[in-house]
């Protein structure tokens, strides 16, 4: 369910606004395998009328199951806007589209939470990665064949 304000509304005064949009609603893709959008986008906004445009504020928040980008651990991130503002002209190049004497917040509020993205998650600042006996073995096993196999090993061969 999209998050509006209609117009008529605001005039009497002021419209506090609180709730959840569901993830399904807010149109997110990641486009990164490690951040991964499971909870809906928690909202608590107050919305003011101006001369001309809106004044919206409050606090946005919305938990991201995320693998870190060292260890690959799975982990809970929290994006979280608490004084977030936004202002919307009525007129002007970046006039905010009116349908139904209604403003749609959705789209706002999308952009700034992407914006919150982790660009390169960590299970905790100080991680070190994958332990060094794993790095080891992964190396040994993928990348490097076996001595007698190898090409350098039959050039050792040669003689001349």
């Amino acid at each position: 369910m999209a998050v509006t304000v209609n117009l008529r509304h605001l005039e009497a005064r002021d419209v506090h606004l609180a709730g959840e949009v569901p993830v399904a609603e807010l149109d997110i893709d990641t486009r990164d395998e490690l951040v991964r959008l499971e909870k809906p986008l928690e909202y608590d906004l107050e919305v003011q009328k101006m001369e001309e445009g809106l004044l919206v504020q409050g606090r946005l928040r919305l938990e991201l199951r995320c693998e870190c980008a060292r260890c690959l651990k799975p982990f809970m991130h929290t994006v979280e806007l608490r004084r977030w503002s936004l202002l919307l002209a009525f007129q002007g190049e970046e006039a905010v589209p009116v349908v139904n004497d209604c403003v749609d917040l959705t789209p706002y509020m999308r952009e700034d939470i992407l914006l919150e993205f982790p660009q390169h998650p960590l299970c905790d600042p100080e991680c070190r990665g994958l332990p060094k006996k794993l790095i080891g073995k992964a190396k040994t096993n993928i990348n490097q064949p076996d001595a007698d196999a190898s090409a350098w090993a039959k050039l050792n061969k040669l003689k001349f």
